[in-house]
């Protein structure tokens, strides 16, 4: 008997300590799944990050481009102001110092640059509007891509094009094929857009209807031009009714297949004609007073 015991009592330490090693390898095994989860989440947390630094840097890029390029502009109608300036004090002075013009004609030039120089700040004063309206653009275009969100391009477009913003929507998130009944998916789309235009009452917009070339057969309407009339009045209405934007700030219209954005022979170039775009009107009244000739 006392082997035995003594063999059990050796044996009792060894059992023990692979009790213990096999919890704390349990335990480790645990906290690494752990550390692997967490790994994985910061993982798409950073390739969510990169997609977004993209889509801004992009944007940065556009926004620098335009500048750029307004101010190509303005320096360059600077130029032109300055050199007719000291070509007209150049010949003035030129016509004095050889006593061909008379006092009076000579008050007159006079007056003449005077009005030039007055010109000269109304010029200045236009471009200042134009650049405030051109930044005022660019900033509710920002504020439109952000409300929208993360869309397919293909889905829905905002741009601005010779001072005007332009957001077009395809035909296969508002509609259904041939119907003019708005889609559950658009109408949170609508929503976000009105939110945008709702903070802007000065503003007017005009919605337009788009198709294809491809004859409309069903139904009670006519052809595609009422399709595309009736498409541009039920966005309006939802505008209207269920967000709470003032009808007499919209229009709608349809223009049929006639202002295609693509070749209507393709079908990339047909869904592409297929839209509803939201045309954010500029302010004329207020431009044609920037026109009005100044007072002396």
């Amino acid at each position: 008997m006392k082997p035995k015991l003594l063999l059990l009592v050796a044996s009792l330490p060894l059992l023990f300590f692979s009790c213990v090693s096999s919890k704390k390898f349990k335990t480790a095994q645990a906290d690494y799944a752990t550390l692997q989860d967490k790994y994985k989440t910061l993982e798409g947390d950073l390739s969510d990050c990169s997609t977004e630094k993209g889509t801004l840097s992009r944007q940065k890029e556009d926004l620098e481009r335009q500048l750029a390029m307004q101010n190509t502009k303005i320096k360059d109608l600077n130029s032109q102001i300055d050199f007719l300036k000291a070509n007209n004090s150049q010949a003035l002075k030129q016509l004095e110092d050889l006593s061909v013009i008379s006092a009076s004609q000579a008050e007159s030039i006079k007056k003449s640059m005077d009005n030039i120089g007055a010109k000269d700040a109304y010029i200045q004063t236009l471009q200042q509007q134009m650049a405030r309206k051109d930044s005022l653009n660019m900033a509710l275009v920002m504020n439109l891509k952000g409300a929208v969100g993360n869309l397919d391009d293909e889905d829905i477009n905002i741009k601005v094009d010779k001072g005007v913003v332009y957001v077009d929507i395809s035909d296969k998130l508002l509609f259904t094929t041939g119907k003019y009944e708005v889609t559950s998916k658009a109408k949170t789309v609508l929503g976000k857009v009105a939110a945008v235009l709702k903070n802007q009452p000065d503003i007017e917009f005009m919605v337009e209807g788009h198709t294809d070339n491809v004859p409309y057969r069903s139904g009670v309407l006519l052809d595609n031009w009422d399709l595309s009339v009736k498409r541009a009045t039920a966005v309006v209405r939802i505008l209207q009714k269920e967000y709470g934007l003032d009808p007499a700030r919209m229009a709608a219209a349809g223009r049929g297949e006639y202002k295609p954005l693509a070749d209507n022979g393709s079908k990339d170039g047909r869904a592409s004609n297929r839209r509803t775009r939201i045309v954010i009107l500029p302010q004329l009244d207020q431009f044609f007073k920037l026109l009005e000739t100044p007072k002396n």
